[in-house]
């Protein structure tokens, strides 16, 4: 598969970082979720770095899909999308992407704000903090964080919504084109079959060629 995009298909490359983003969303809403009931306690950190790290994860494919869209063709959409649509969807995207930053971002505030412990990102290195620690901040930035994953939730399932009432409902493949080693069909120019010879035309003759008048010569020489 192609690592590039071009007029009709998504390239290997933007489906990676698509569905990579997605799979580590899905599992930072079931960590997060399952990290509210847990006591705070030392065993429980472990549960609190993954999803930190995690976050920082998803911010820097954020950074590298935003990059590689600077440098990959965006497939153009298919004819039965309407104007509006088409702006609609634009902003759908503008939007998840300001959101792809904008999470990860609340929630290293919020760390750093906290200053509960050390963010190490998969206990490989430590990731410096972006703000001075200030428990009056903490409940400002903890909802903060909190309200914005919840709108990235709602955006995101508007996006996957309007993906299914294309392929399903307009059946213009608008899905399928992003769905993992899978292309969209391409019309293509078929070329006619050659008609196989049969007794019937194998010796069919040209029509003679229409016979030329002989000139008249006393319309060729002036002086007759």
């Amino acid at each position: 598969m192609p690592l590039k995009s071009d007029s009709q298909h998504w390239g290997s490359l933007a489906k990676t970082f698509h569905w990579l983003v997605v799979l580590l969303i899905l599992v930072q809403g079931v960590l997060g979720l399952y990290m509210v009931g847990l006591p705070k306690r030392p065993s429980s950190f472990w549960y609190y770095n993954l999803h930190k790290s995690i976050g920082m994860t998803v911010l820097a494919l954020a950074v590298l899909r935003l990059a590689w869209r600077s440098f990959d063709a965006r497939p153009s959409e298919p004819a039965s999308t309407r104007h509006w649509q088409a702006l609609g969807a634009r902003a759908g995207h503008a939007l998840l992407y300001i959101l792809l930053f904008a999470v990860p971002l609340s929630g290293w505030w919020f760390d750093s704000v906290a200053k509960l412990r050390p963010l190490f990102f998969f206990g490989l290195f430590e990731i410096p903090s972006i703000a001075a620690a200030n428990e009056d901040l903490k409940p400002l930035a903890r909802e903060t964080h909190e309200w914005l994953f919840w709108l990235l939730v709602a955006v995101a399932l508007g996006h996957a919504a309007m993906a299914f009432v294309h392929q399903f409902v307009n059946k213009d493949g608008t899905l399928s084109r992003m769905l993992p080693g899978r292309r969209a069909p391409v019309a293509s120019v078929t070329r006619p079959e050659p008609i196989p010879l049969s007794p019937e035309n194998a010796h069919v003759e040209n029509p003679p060629a229409a016979a030329i008048p002989a000139a008249d010569p006393a319309a060729r020489d002036p002086g007759a």
